[in-house]
């Protein structure tokens, strides 16, 4: 079972709307304000999570009413973010794959703690990833193969999540590397691009924030 998971931050209502149509088979997890752009694209959702300071209550209330959602309210004052929250409810559901929209917006603090909480997936050796119509980024700690012909942009780029990433290998990538550390604070795996049908990551101790980005500018 695949799930999607619509958090609050920015969404493109075009790109959520042709991810429904080509996974219907997903479970939905809607979170605060991500409800709103489900409801303007008439998708009922199979879960709403959060706390709800943002989400219109009137249109909570709404989707309060039918049998079919199961809704889990949380007091604001908690540990976790709604999208933390939603993460651990779609493992807990025996998710296969987490597609997570919405999860990119303008608060940075908000990115950076997505990004983190992928170990939740990474942890449960379940694929989970934070898309958008330009990027998809996802967490690895162990070798990788990602297609070229499946790939969402011309970039690939890497960057480290722990203090360093150990005997990183690049093969079938434009600049390649062999048996590299990796260390935090550098920008050396920024923009890289695959070359070969199939490329490979192969690193030995660490986590990667692999991002696989399009540029339209």
């Amino acid at each position: 079972m695949n799930t999607l998971i619509v958090s609050g931050g920015e969404i493109n209502l075009d790109f959520l709307n042709k991810y429904y149509n080509t996974n219907k088979n997903s479970t939905i997890i809607a979170v605060d304000k991500g409800l709103n752009a489900l409801h303007k694209l008439n998708i009922l959702p199979n879960h709403i999570v959060g706390d709800f300071d943002s989400v219109n209550k009137d249109l909570l209330a709404l989707y309060s009413n039918n049998p079919n959602i199961t809704i889990h309210k949380y007091n604001p004052e908690k540990d976790y973010t709604d999208t933390e929250i939603a993460i651990k409810l779609a493992i807990d559901l025996n998710s296969c794959c987490i597609n997570i929209i919405g999860g990119f917006g303008n608060r940075i603090d908000h990115l950076l703690a997505n990004i983190h909480i992928l170990m939740h997936g990474l942890n449960a050796n379940i694929p989970c990833y934070l898309i958008d119509e330009y990027n998809k980024l996802y967490l690895i700690n162990s070798t990788t193969e990602i297609l070229k012909s499946k790939t969402y942009g011309k970039y690939i780029s890497l960057i480290p999540l722990t203090s360093s990433v150990s005997g990183l290998t690049l093969k079938g990538f434009k600049y390649p590397l062999t048996g590299y550390t990796l260390p935090i604070g550098v920008s050396l795996g920024i923009s890289n691009e695959i070359v070969d049908d199939i490329a490979t990551i192969y690193l030995s101790n660490g986590v990667l924030i692999v991002v696989e980005s399009c540029d339209f500018a």
